[in-house]
């Protein structure tokens, strides 16, 4: 097909060299007119914990009921198809019955994360032109400063107070609006999420239905997630993570989910026991965070647990091993972002108990897997031509979950679909495996390469070293400004304990690594800048480094 355009770029990168791939649903509306009409009104859609509290629970005609209200509630205000709506809150049952309601009518949701400061908080609402913002009381106080009311409608919602809510005051009000005929709302606007990067102004990135559902449809069928599955869901829902993996995946199918308030190491285990849940999404700091928890206490493996999801940040080949080991629990390792609606790739779930251990411990990085049908994935230079195997390059993707655009960032389009794929900024090589399937991994983003002497050092090489190192709790590499070397490798350390000396650490990273890929020196932390996703942020911390720029 012809690419002479952007128009012809991104529509080449939204399908794949088969076509498009289309979910099995033409539409939100349709999804919840289906579960209303076939779920006994007895089947358990939404379980909510608060610490080991369940404080909610919601059967699917409740649920439904409750979203179609809300709309109606939408309705009655103006709002009608192509708006955007704002939420700001946090995991709770109000947070996805606002995102569902939205949906069902057309609507498009941006989520808001209260972690982040309010300039960027400002630019964010303003940016995406929301109507509404749906705003919890305890966060009013941030929020209405940074909103002009002649073009934003603030709505204070709150159903965890006593008397009067939002619920009972103005939802329960409305009748639930009418179920209609079905149509086609694939390529409606459905979500607008604003990227994470430590710099720079965030880019919005904009979902439609298609993509929300076809990617939750796949993770579904990969994950062998059916009706009479729970999901568990501790990651937060204004992450597309939280959002398709543990609420649209289980929608699409008629299963149940759990949804926690936060994740908690204490709580993870029992509440996953007690609610057998089958499949849980997680990040690689809340492994590290399990083992670091049950390092000295007892552990008795659910029974219903099938599989722990792992992504959305960087796993090194001991923690995935160590994890394993110590909990017996098969971790399915993948990859995507937000810009591909979620995941893109994971490691197969038939791989025999030795394939699935080679593939993350015995390359050097742990293998994000093979792309799920609705997307194809690829190696590619700086041209945009395809890699051979296990040549380093650009991992990229293309099919029916890439995202439709970056918002009001022409300059962003362009260089992203500049080859007619979605270019993901990650560096990355592949390999054949078993039945010749392509197996991916990824070494690092092309940004936060290390380019010392000119030549390039991937940091997730080194965080993996760093991390059986003497006497390290945690650590990544960072690359800082040299001036001999244009710049040179540090590293930042979680010490185990107030003894650790930095000497030990720079000897056993030398035995394990080439001179020039060795930290050169060692600043210990409390903490490491991670988003709340947990993706480290190293560009944020070279300061740190600044004293020894001329060593």
């Amino acid at each position: 097909m012809s690419m002479n355009t952007l128009e012809d770029r991104i529509h080449h990168a939204r399908s794949t060299s088969n076509g498009i791939l289309l979910p099995r649903y033409q539409s939100f509306h349709d999804l919840f007119l289906d579960h209303y009409t076939k779920q006994s009104r007895e089947k358990t859609f939404l379980h909510y914990y608060v610490g080991q509290e369940k404080t909610a629970i919601f059967t699917y005609h409740e649920f439904i009921d409750i979203i179609r209200k809300t709309s109606a509630y939408y309705v009655s205000i103006g709002l009608q198809k192509g708006d955007r709506i704002a939420v700001a809150g946090h995991n709770h049952p109000d947070t996805i019955i606002q995102y569902c309601a939205a949906w069902y009518l057309g609507l498009s949701v941006v989520p808001l994360n209260m972690g982040e400061d309010d300039q960027r908080l400002t630019f964010i609402i303003r940016d995406s032109g929301c109507k509404l913002l749906l705003c919890r009381s305890e966060y009013l106080f941030r929020i209405a400063p940074l909103v002009d009311p002649n073009q934003v409608l603030i709505q204070e919602v709150d159903t965890d107070t006593d008397g009067h809510n939002f619920y009972t005051s103005i939802i329960d009000s409305f009748k639930p609006l009418a179920f209609s005929p079905k149509h086609f709302m694939l390529d409606h606007e459905a979500l607008i999420v604003y990227t994470s990067g430590t710099t720079g102004i965030p880019k919005a990135v904009v979902l439609d239905q298609q993509n929300l559902m076809i990617d939750a449809d796949c993770i579904a069928k990969w994950n062998r997630v059916q009706d009479f599955t729970t999901m568990m869901c501790v990651l937060p829902m204004h992450h597309v993570n939280g959002i398709v993996v543990t609420l649209v995946t289980p929608l699409m199918v008629g299963a149940s989910m759990v949804l926690n308030r936060k994740f908690s190491t204490e709580n993870f285990f029992p509440i996953i026991d007690t609610e057998k849940v089958s499949v849980v999404s997680v990040v690689p700091t809340l492994l590290a965070y399990l083992e670091k928890y049950y390092q000295d206490k007892e552990y008795l493996r659910p029974k219903n647990l099938s599989h722990i999801i792992c992504g959305a940040g960087p796993l090194t080949c001991e923690l995935v091993q160590s994890f394993e080991e110590r909990f017996s629990i098969k971790v399915l390792h993948g990859y995507g972002l937000s810009e591909t609606t979620c995941y893109s790739c994971f490691l197969p779930f038939e791989l025999s108990d030795t394939l699935h251990k080679t593939m993350l411990v015995s390359y050097g990085f742990p293998s994000i897997g093979t792309p799920i049908p609705s997307n194809e994935m690829s190696i590619h230079d700086m041209s945009g031509n395809s890699l051979p195997e296990l040549s380093r390059g650009e991992i990229v993707i293309r099919g029916s979950n890439v995202m439709k655009e970056y918002l009001h960032n022409e300059k962003a389009n362009e260089e992203t679909f500049k080859y007619g794929w979605f270019r993901s900024g990650d560096e990355g090589f592949w390999m054949k495996g078993p039945n010749d399937q392509p197996y991916f991994f990824i070494t690092g983003r092309l940004k936060e390469l290390i380019i010392r002497g000119g030549v390039n050092i991937a940091p997730l090489e080194i965080d993996e070293v760093l991390s059986r190192a003497p006497g390290v709790r945690a650590g990544i590499c960072v690359g800082f400004e040299h001036d001999v070397y244009g710049e040179e490798v540090g590293a930042l350390v979680i010490p185990e304990h107030e003894n650790v000396n930095p000497e030990d650490i720079l000897s056993f990273c030398r035995e394990h690594l080439p001179f020039s890929k060795s930290p050169k020196c060692i600043v210990f932390t409390e903490e490491l800048p991670i988003t709340s996703t947990g993706k480290y942020q190293r560009n944020k911390v070279r300061h740190l480094f600044s004293e020894y720029k001329t060593m």
